[in-house]
């Protein structure tokens, strides 16, 4: 930490925001990577200061630009995927290959896109082949959807930012353990989704048909034995259609492992995939009218641990500001 962003850090302690700002903006002025990567971060968070993505995007570039590793990852995300500006799918791939050299994950990154087979914009080429399970509710599956370095790479990245499942104690305020869901699990929202990550997003919203830009940042989940998911319902009570999650995709990273398998108990359908293998359901009609036959559950892991990928995908573009 820079002694700009521990001035800065001072004076929201006592309350300061617009003091601690004016610090940061001067130290990203004079050239100090640290600060304008503070600053980057507020505008992005949005608590202290009133969330601007386009602002956060350039100030990570500014940071980048002076030499900060961890902003330049941020910045190749929000390349890649359009946040605070155009997506530039080619910019993304260069400023990897630049990094590559010195770069272990940019690295591990730019193997796993050059062995895709992308279009120029990193649209994913080609159709997805789908087995319908069940019409009611809508469930289908999709062999073969990851490749096993796919499958590995995820696993491998996810472990560890693996975190237990929590929830809030409505009594306490506590968090405890979840009740419906035992596994633990690492997400990768937006300022994570390096570009390897987003043209595995980008699979996803092609094989489901849907906006890539209306899917929730891609989970992947851990269950040792005896962990599950009980039944339950992906749709969010209480919210707009258009920002309901309509469809649901998971996608098995291995097959080590016993029990685990997903079922839907309306539809008669008991699922296990193999690594790769991806299984797309429809919690809700394209209107954001929920769909009560598509509770589900994931049974419990009898031996071994289970890996998955989860993306839930609403009826529109997420409102991300």
């Amino acid at each position: 930490m820079s002694n700009k962003v521990s001035q800065a850090h001072a004076l929201i302690a006592r309350g300061d925001v617009r003091g601690a700002a004016r610090i940061l903006e001067q130290a990203e002025q004079t050239g100090d990577a640290l600060g304008a990567r503070e600053l980057a971060l507020w505008y992005l968070e949005g608590r202290l200061l009133r969330r601007d993505l386009a602002t956060s995007r350039a100030l990570f570039e500014r940071a980048a630009a002076l030499g900060d590793a961890t902003s330049a990852t941020v910045v190749r995300a929000f390349v890649a995927g359009g946040v605070g500006g155009p997506a530039d799918w080619p910019r993304a791939i260069d400023m990897l290959r630049q990094a590559a050299p010195g770069d272990p994950q940019a690295a591990a990154q730019l193997q796993l896109i050059e062995a895709m087979t992308l279009g120029p914009d990193g649209e994913p080429a080609g159709t997805f082949a789908a087995e319908k399970l069940c019409d009611g509710p809508e469930v289908q599956a999709f062999l073969a959807l990851f490749s096993p370095a796919e499958c590995d790479y995820l696993i491998r990245t996810a472990g560890p930012m693996l975190q237990p499942s929590i929830v809030i104690d409505p009594h306490t305020g506590r968090h405890i353990p979840n009740p419906v869901r035992t596994s633990s699990g690492a997400v990768f929202p937006f300022v994570d989704e390096n570009p390897a990550i987003h043209a595995l997003n980008r699979r996803l919203a092609a094989a489901s048909g849907s906006d890539v830009r209306a899917g929730e940042p891609m989970w992947v989940l851990h269950y040792a034995p005896g962990e599950q998911y009980h039944e339950h319902s992906d749709v969010l009570p209480g919210i707009a259609p258009s920002q309901q999650r309509v469809m649901t995709f998971l996608v098995y990273l291995n097959e080590d492992y016993e029990g685990g398998e997903t079922v839907f108990p309306a539809g008669g359908v008991k699922f296990r995939g193999r690594a790769g293998d991806g299984l797309l359901f429809r919690n809700a009609a394209p209107d954001g009218t929920p769909d009560p036959r598509s509770v589900h559950a994931g049974l419990p892991v009898t031996r071994g641990i289970k890996h998955l990928a989860s993306r839930w995908i609403r009826a529109a573009p997420l409102v991300l500001e």
